[in-house]
């Protein structure tokens, strides 16, 4: 532990997203622990690394204090300043489709988990005068056909980060990152031998590209640093502009 280091806890940490998270923290000096379903695919991107299923997370309040404590343990006397909540599932489907199970584990992993999760490590967080940052996604804001499950959930999940960020007022700062389309290895893999629809997808963005993942973590560093010490209850949109533009007929 070096003097001053701090804490992150980084939900989702084997996904694209979640991995350049953690990679990018640790670069920049913090105590890194990684939590998803399975297991870690580089160990070297965490400090620690923990196995966390949402679901059973949510549903069983045994499991949820065994892994609170876990993690407390793994953080020592190194303060938990950040939480980031980035673990999500993404159910595609037409709406009669759907069905209610999918709805609840949505809302299970997507919102209510970074509910528990802040509640769980709230005296942590206050006590080092920390934030939570959530992960939320452009789908809050302008969705396409199919993600009726994954936007519905993200939309409450920039509700929750305004609601908490009221609540809680000075105690802990909460704020929601907000990604368009990303470069992570899954979205790469889909559009394999498909190099027209990717410059499809890329030229939608006024900026002519998509993200790239450590473009979505430096802007976490930033929210989840000192520097952002005015920042709560808010959305930060990472979307290359995305969500300015309209698609009207030319």
């Amino acid at each position: 532990m070096s003097v001053g280091q701090n804490a992150v806890l980084v939900t989702g940490a084997r996904g694209g997203i979640g991995a350049a998270l953690c990679r990018g923290f640790k670069a920049a000096g913090w105590f890194v622990i990684g939590t998803s379903q399975g297991t870690p695919s580089d160990p070297a991107l965490y400090d620690h690394y923990v196995k966390l299923d949402m679901s059973a997370f949510v549903k069983d309040a045994d499991a949820r204090a065994a892994f609170i404590d876990t993690v407390k343990d793994m953080c020592g006397n190194i303060p938990l300043k950040a939480l980031i909540n980035n673990a999500a599932v993404q159910h595609l489907g037409q709406t009669e489709t759907i069905t209610s199970e999918v709805m609840q584990e949505s809302f299970n992993v997507n919102t209510i988990g970074p509910f528990l999760l802040t509640q769980g490590f709230l005296q942590a967080l206050e006590a080092s005068k920390g934030s939570v940052l959530n992960i939320g996604s452009v789908h809050a804001r302008a969705t396409k056909p199919e993600f009726v499950p994954y936007a519905t959930t993200k939309a409450a999940l920039h509700g929750l980060t305004r609601a908490l960020a009221v609540d809680l007022g000075g105690r802990v700062r909460v704020n929601t990152l907000a990604p368009a389309a990303t470069a992570t290895p899954m979205l790469l893999a889909g559009f394999e031998g498909r190099e027209e629809a990717f410059k499809e997808l890329a030229a939608v963005h006024p900026v002519d590209r998509i993200a790239q993942p450590e473009e979505i973590c430096d802007a976490a560093l930033f929210l989840c640093s000192d520097n952002a010490s005015f920042v709560t209850g808010s959305s930060f949109y990472i979307d290359g502009g995305i969500l300015s533009r309209l698609h009207d007929p030319v």
